[in-house]
This record gives C-alpha cells, structure tokens and sequence, in this order.
C-alpha cells in the first residue's frame, strides 16, 4: 500500500496489528487517547510506528470554544508529536467545550466575530505545537443565522490564520445532503495548496434529507464518486478510512483501503494521458 493511503488506528484491531503488520500506508491516531495510558502503551506505539509512520487527528482541542484556549493541553500535544517524529496534527474545524466538556463536535457559526476569535487560538495553537494546523472541514445538523456560507467561513479562517485543510469528503457529502448544496461546486472551491491529506467514511441515511456522519459503515458509491473529483480537482492527496462503530475484520478494512489507491492511481494515469495527448 502506497504511503498515499492510511487508515484510522483503533484498539478494537491493535493486536491484529501488532501480529499481522498490514499493508498501510500510514496510521492516523488521536493523541489524547493515549496521553494517560501510560509507558507501555508508547511502547506499543513504538511497535506500530516501526510497520508505517504515525499521523495525528485530534478530539478535544476544541479550536472554536469560548473557553480560554487550554495551553497545557496544547504543549501535551506538542510532546507527543515530537516524541513520534509526528509532522502533522489536525484537528476539527468545530468546538467541543463551553464552560465544560460538551462531549460532541459542535459547529462554528460561520460568522466574522467566529472567523477572528478561531483564526487568533488557531496562531497561538501553530506557535505551541511548532507546525501548521491542519482543520477539518466537519458535519453538522443545524444550521444557525450565519453571514458566510460554510465555504466562505473555512476558506477565510485557512487563509486568515495560515493553517491547512483536512479534506473529510463524506462531510461534504452529508452537509450538501442536510444542507441543500451541491458538495462537486464546494470541494472545487477549497484551496488546492492548503489540502494536507483527507478523510473517507460511511454514514447513515436517516431521512431523504437527514445523513448522519457515523464512521460505522462502508463508503457508499456517492462519496467514493466526490473523493474521485476531489482527486481530479486538487491533485492526489493522502487519504485515510475511518472506522469507529461496527468495525469489520482488518484485511478487510485492508480491502476498502485498496479501493482508495485505485482511485488515485486511475487519476493519476488520466492525468498523465491527458498531459500526453496536450503534447502531441
């Protein structure tokens, strides 16, 4: 598996890891996860990380949160990333405290005021961590009095705060479902040189007009088409397969993985053909 494609690292299969080394290109993980587990789980990691580099998606940063920005936390992070030789954390473009833990990722408005108040913690956040922030574009399911659209607030908070994007192309998907877009227009309107790499995941169809961004079932036709535009739009970037609820056997997340290099390798040769034949 080229380094182009990884996959999200649960303890459901760490043993099945450890013991079966899978063709991955690289593990993403969350460093909270494994901030209080002690020496022995680092150990473990040291393990992992000798199979495929490590990458970081976090859960609790909360960039968004009227809450001061807590700092302590941010410099656990940065140990960590050092500590694995980790070039890139990402977190979501979201809030999950408020005068407490909100234990749910909650969007921004998309609003001025929200654009500076994220745009000032996301510089204090790059100069703690000593690395650009990657944000994720995330789901929601309401929608408030917003002056932006959801393009226009994420393209103004990356170009403002000088931080990257983590394209998760299912949440397109289910916004433009729930929200009454066309998801081809908003992924061709990001920035191409600010995608570091992206996410794919299942959801669930509740409703004609209500997905809901689960992570517990296979990528379903409509979002492996988007993640081909993707692709043909902004160049090939790496991608990661999420799985968090009713998690299958691990060659076969290997397998659902495999379909993402085809994807890429089917662009890059179209683009390649494509360049042959401006040529002649």
């Amino acid at each position: 598996m080229r380094r182009t494609v990884g996959l999200g690292l649960r303890r459901e299969f760490l043993a099945d890891v450890l013991e079966q080394a899978p063709s991955v290109g690289f593990w993403e993980l969350a460093p909270e996860n494994w901030f209080p587990r002690g020496s022995d789980a680092y150990r473990t990691l040291d393990q992992v990380r000798e199979q495929a580099p490590l990458t970081s998606h976090g859960l609790s940063l909360s960039i968004g949160s009227p809450d001061p920005l807590d700092v302590a936390f941010v410099r656990k992070v940065k140990a960590f990333l050092d500590r694995f030789e980790i070039d890139v954390y990402s977190e979501h473009l979201s809030y999950c405290s408020a005068a407490g833990q909100l234990y749910d990722l909650l969007p921004i408005p998309f609003t001025s005021e929200a654009v500076d108040h994220v745009v000032e913690r996301v510089r204090q956040v790059q100069d703690i961590i000593e690395r650009p922030l990657v944000l994720e574009n995330v789901s929601y399911y309401a929608s408030f009095a917003n002056e932006l659209s959801e393009l226009e607030f994420i393209n103004t908070v990356l170009r403002q705060a000088d931080c990257k994007l983590l394209l998760d192309v299912n949440n397109v998907f289910v916004n433009s479902v729930n929200h009454g877009y066309d998801p081809y227009q908003f992924i061709a309107g990001l920035p191409s040189e600010r995608i570091v790499y992206g996410h794919i995941a299942g959801h669930s169809e509740e409703y004609d007009d209500l997905f809901v961004d689960t992570h517990g079932a296979d990528v379903k036709p409509e979002v492996w088409q988007l993640l081909k535009f993707a692709y043909e739009q902004h160049g090939v970037f790496a991608t990661v397969l999420e799985r968090d609820f009713n998690i299958p056997p691990l060659p076969q997340l290997v397998q659902e993985m495999g379909r993402i290099e085809t994807i890429q390798q089917g662009v890059v040769a179209g683009s390649e053909r494509q360049l042959q034949t401006d040529t002649v």
